[in-house]
C-alpha cells in the first residue's frame, strides 16, 4: 500500500549573461558536478535532475511551470552560482506551487588565495548571488527550506535527503483520502476538528462511512482466503494462548483475518490511505479491529481510533516521509496511558486498545486473544510486543478553532525491563524531552491530544519544515525547552496565526 510515483527533484542553478557565454559554460559544468556529487553520495533516496542553467524570466517562468506540472516532480532545489538579479524570478514563483529548498553553497570549497582574480570573484558568486534570491523570495513571502553549507558535504547532503522526504510528505498530502468508519467518539473533544478547514491547508479528503458499508466487504470475504491469511499470521508471529482452547483461540484469530481482507478490499476499491474507527460503532463487526489494523499500518496505511482523522492523516504522511529508509525503527498510531512517577525514572507508558504499528516492535511480536472492555464484542485478537529503544518524535495535530497547531515532543523510548504480563497490548515506555516535569506540562499547556503520531525515523527538523510549507503553527518541546520559553513560543503564535 505504500506506493508513491517516482519522485524526483530538480537542480536549478540561477546566473546571467553579463560575463560571457565562457562564464555560463563553467557555471554549466559546476552544476552538473555539484548535482552528480548529490547522486553519488548516496544520502538522498530521491534522484536529483540536472536542468539547464535559468538567466532570464521566460526560462525560469517555463521550468517552474514545467516542474508543476511534471507529477514526478516532488519539489526543486536552486541554487545561484553567480549574481542572478532576482525580479526575474519573480514571475515564475507566484505560479510554483510545489516545496522548494534554496541550497546555499558554492562550488569550490577554498578560497583559492594565491591565485584569485576578478574573472574568478565574478563566476563564483553564491555569497552574492544567493543573498539577492533569498532577499526576494523573503519579499513575496515564498515558503522554502533554506540549507546553507558545502554540497559535498555529508551534513549538507543529509539535510537536503531529511527535506526531500519532507517535499514527498507535503505532496503526497494533497491527495490523501482518509476513510472514517463511523463518527467520532461521543462526548470527546480533542479528536475532532474541522475537516473542510483540513482539505484547504493539508488536501485531506475525509470521508465517513456507516460500518455496515465495510462489514459487507468482511462478510463477503471467502473462508478460504480467511485460512490463508490465519495461517500466515501463525506463520508469522509467535502465539500465545492464555490457557485457551486452541481451536477457540484460532477462531478469534480469523475473525481478525476476515477483517483485515474486508478492509483492504474496500479501501483498494474506494482508494484510502488511512483508516478511522470506532469502538462505539462497530455494527456487524464481531470484534474491534485490531491485528487487522496493525497490520494495516505495517503497510504503510494511516490509522486512528475514536474517530481521530488527524492523527491518521499524520501517521500515513510519517509512513511516506520514512519509507524506505535505511535502519528505519518504525512509525506508529500511539496513545498516553499511565506515568511512572518513581524519582529518576519518570516516564509515560504508550499503548492502545489494541491498534500499535508492529513496525516499532523490539522484537517478534506474538497474538493474543484478551477480553476487551469496551465494544460489547467478542474477545479481538492483536498483536503484543514492547517497542525499540531510541530517539524519537510524538506529534500531535490539533484544531483550535481558528487554526491547526502541530505539537512536536522529542522523546526517549526506554527498555522495558520489568515484565507486564496481565497487559495484554503492545505498548512503549518513553521519556519526553527536555524532562518528564517540562515534557508533561509543556504538552499539556499546548493543548496536546492523548493520541499521537510517533516515529523514530524523523526529527523535530523535518516535522517543522513540514507544518511550514502548510502555513500551520508548529510547537516544539525537546532539548533546551523551558516553560518560560514555550510560553513566549505560543504568545508569538497567538498573534501571528490570528
Amino acid at each position: 500500500m505504500l506506493k508513491t510515483k517516482n519522485y524526483e527533484f530538480w537542480f536549478l542553478t540561477g546566473s546571467q549573461d553579463l560575463y560571457g557565454d565562457e562564464c555560463l559554460r563553467i557555471v554549466a559544468e559546476h552544476s552538473h558536478k555539484i548535482v552528480d556529487g548529490l547522486n553519488a553520495g548516496g544520502r538522498i533516496p530521491y534522484p536529483v535532475v540536472w536542468k539547464p542553467t535559468l538567466i532570464d524570466s521566460v526560462s525560469i517562468r517555463e521550468t517552474l511551470a514545467a516542474a508543476n506540472a511534471d507529477p514526478n516532480v516532488a519539489g526543486c532545489i536552486v541554487w545561484m552560482h553567480t549574481f542572478s538579479p532576482a525580479k526575474m524570478w519573480i514571475r515564475g514563483f507566484n505560479e510554483y506551487r510545489k516545496p522548494l529548498l534554496h541550497l546555499h553553497t558554492q562550488f569550490n570549497r577554498e578560497i583559492p588565495f594565491d591565485t584569485i582574480d576578478m574573472d574568478f570573484m565574478n563566476q563564483n558568486q553564491s555569497a552574492h548571488g544567493d543573498r539577492e534570491f533569498a532577499h526576494m523570495l523573503t519579499r513575496m513571502g515564498t515558503k522554502r527550506k533554506t540549507v546553507s553549507g558545502y554540497w559535498a558535504d555529508a551534513d549538507t547532503q543529509t539535510r537536503i535527503a531529511e527535506w526531500t522526504r519532507t517535499a514527498v510528505g507535503a505532496l503526497e498530502s494533497r491527495s490523501l483520502r482518509i476513510l472514517r468508519v463511523g463518527d467520532n467518539m461521543r462526548d470527546v473533544s480533542v479528536t475532532e476538528g474541522d475537516k473542510v478547514e483540513a482539505e484547504q491547508v493539508f488536501g485531506w479528503e475525509i470521508d465517513a462511512y456507516n460500518i455496515t458499508d465495510v462489514d459487507e466487504y468482511v462478510r463477503a470475504v471467502p473462508e478460504n482466503e480467511v485460512n490463508a491469511l490465519t495461517d500466515e499470521y501463525y506463520d508469522t508471529y509467535d502465539l500465545i494462548y492464555d490457557g485457551r482452547d486452541p481451536a477457540e483461540f484460532r477462531a478469534h484469530v480469523a475473525e481478525q483475518a476476515r477483517i483485515e481482507i474486508g478492509f483492504r478490499n474496500f479501501v483498494e476499491e474506494h482508494d484510502y490511505h488511512a483508516v478511522v474507527t470506532s469502538f462505539q460503532m462497530l455494527a456487524g463487526l464481531r470484534q474491534l479491529p485490531g491485528l487487522a489494523m496493525q497490520r494495516m499500518m505495517q503497510d504503510g496505511y494511516g490509522f486512528g481510533a475514536e474517530g481521530d482523522w488527524k492523527t491518521a492523516g499524520v501517521v500515513r504522511l510519517f509512513k511516506l516521509m520514512t519509507a524506505g529508509k535505511e535502519g528505519a525503527k518504525g512509525t506508529s498510531f500511539m496513545e498516553d496511558y499511565t506515568y511512572d512517577l518513581t524519582p529518576g525514572r519518570e516516564a509515560i507508558l504508550e499503548a492502545h486498545m489494541l491498534e500499535v504499528c508492529p513496525t516499532i516492535a523490539s522484537a517478534k511480536p506474538a497474538i493474543r486473544v484478551c477480553p476487551l472492555s469496551m465494544g460489547n464484542r467478542e474477545d479481538p485478537a492483536r498483536l503484543v510486543f514492547t517497542a525499540n529503544p531510541g530517539r524519537g518524535v510524538a506529534c500531535s495535530l490539533v484544531d483550535l478553532g481558528t487554526r491547526f497547531r502541530m505539537i512536536i515532543n522529542e522523546v526517549e523510548c526506554v527498555t522495558q525491563d520489568k515484565a507486564m504480563p496481565n497487559l495484554p497490548v503492545a505498548s512503549a515506555l518513553w521519556r519526553p524531552l527536555p524532562d518528564f516535569k517540562t515534557g508533561t506540562e509543556g504538552w499539556l499547556t499546548c493543548g496536546g491530544a492523548h493520541h499521537t503520531a510517533f516515529t523514530y525515523d524523523l526529527t523535530r527538523e523535518n516535522v517543522v519544515d513540514l507544518c511550514d510549507y502548510f502555513g500551520i503553527e508548529s510547537v516544539v518541546i525537546g532539548e533546551g525547552t523551558t516553560m518560560e520559553s514555550l510560553k513566549r513560543d505560543l504568545m508569538i503564535g497567538e498573534v501571528y496565526y490570528k
